[in-house]
Formats: C-alpha cells, sequence, structure tokens
C-alpha cells in the first residue's frame, strides 16, 4: 500500500532561544553617519497585523561586497548571547522579530554594487514557506528603468516600494494578502 506524502507544516511559531536574537536589526556599524531606518508592519489576509513573524534582511555594503562581518551570527556556547555583533562592523544580514503589534525596526546602510534595494525573507503562522521580497529605496531607484518595477502594473509596484517619513527614516508595510483595501505585496519566486 502506499501512502501519499505527509503535507508541509506552517512556518512557525519561533520560539526565542535560536532565531531571534538581541541586536538583529542592528546591520549598520553604531553611530555611522550614513545609517538609517527602516520600519514597519506585518499584515495577514484580514489585515490584521502579524505578531509573531520573523524577517531576515541580507543586502550588500556601501562599496557592493556581499561578505559582511565574519561571525556576525555566532552565539556563545555557554549563555547564548549573541557575541559576532560589535557594533562596529557592517554585518549585511539581519534578523529581527516582529512586535505585539506586528512592528519591526532594522537600522542599516544604503546598499551599495548598484543594488537599490533590501532583500527580505518572511516567516511567519500560516505560511507553508517563507517569502521572498525587496524594500527599494526611492533615492536609489527609478521605477521606470529598473526592470523587476517596470515589469508591475503601479499598483503592484508600490508594494515594493519604501517610503521617506522623514530625513533617514523609510516604512515598508508587507501584507501578504490583499485585505480588500491594501495589495499584497508582491513576492518573488526562486528557482
Amino acid at each position: 500500500m502506499t501512502r501519499p506524502p505527509t503535507p508541509s507544516q506552517t512556518v512557525g511559531p519561533f520560539y526565542g532561544y535560536a532565531l531571534p536574537f538581541a541586536k538583529g536589526g542592528d546591520i549598520a556599524p553604531t553611530g555611522h553617519p550614513d545609517t538609517f531606518t527602516l520600519h514597519g508592519r506585518v499584515y495577514d489576509g484580514a489585515g490584521q497585523p502579524v505578531p509573531d513573524a520573523l524577517l531576515e534582511f541580507w543586502q550588500p555594503a556601501a562599496d557592493g561586497s556581499r561578505a559582511g562581518a565574519p561571525g556576525s551570527l555566532r552565539r556563545d556556547p555557554v549563555s547564548g548571547a549573541v557575541v559576532g555583533r560589535t557594533g562596529v562592523d557592517f554585518t549585511g544580514f539581519g534578523r529581527v522579530a516582529t512586535d505585539a503589534d506586528g512592528h519591526y525596526t532594522v537600522r542599516t546602510l544604503p546598499p551599495g554594487g548598484g543594488v537599490a534595494y533590501i532583500s527580505v525573507c518572511v516567516f511567519a503562522r500560516g505560511l507553508l514557506h517563507h517569502l521572498f521580497t525587496r524594500a527599494y529605496l526611492p533615492e536609489l531607484t527609478d521605477p521606470a528603468t529598473e526592470p523587476l518595477l517596470a515589469s508591475l502594473p503601479p499598483r503592484r509596484r508600490a508594494t515594493l516600494l519604501a517610503v521617506a517619513e522623514r530625513e533617514k527614516v523609510y516604512a515598508f508595510d508587507i501584507r501578504l494578502q490583499n485585505d480588500g483595501d491594501h495589495e499584497e505585496t508582491v513576492f518573488l519566486a526562486f528557482d
């Protein structure tokens, strides 16, 4: 008798030991003059904040390198504290959990090497697989000439554009589904 494959499990819940970590949103070196803040909320299909999502961010350094700081995710084997984030080096990677209101915050530098966006990976309850998207920074891109943005209708394109709130602060909300008033964020598939 042949049995069907076991179905996928949803992502999460996340436990506070291994995945989230202190200073996970501090990608830029402490006090760097080009540091900016990217923040927002993750919303479900009913338009409600997702309080237990986990977001990962990747980007190149200002010089275009993609190596980041060595060991920036290293933990002390005894205490579990993150020891690889010194606040001195650009890490190129961040991981943050959303708070009770579905909010997240990262502090980083503008990406370099001709890249106009920060890559984002979303893990959340109810998802069978994590989702990939991009947060494009308005000063670094022309939506009419950037290939991905230019290929999208304006309403869908807007879901990938971070919004400048004030100097060095950008908002980027992630919507897991269309809630009737807001478009679902554009998610990317990688083979």
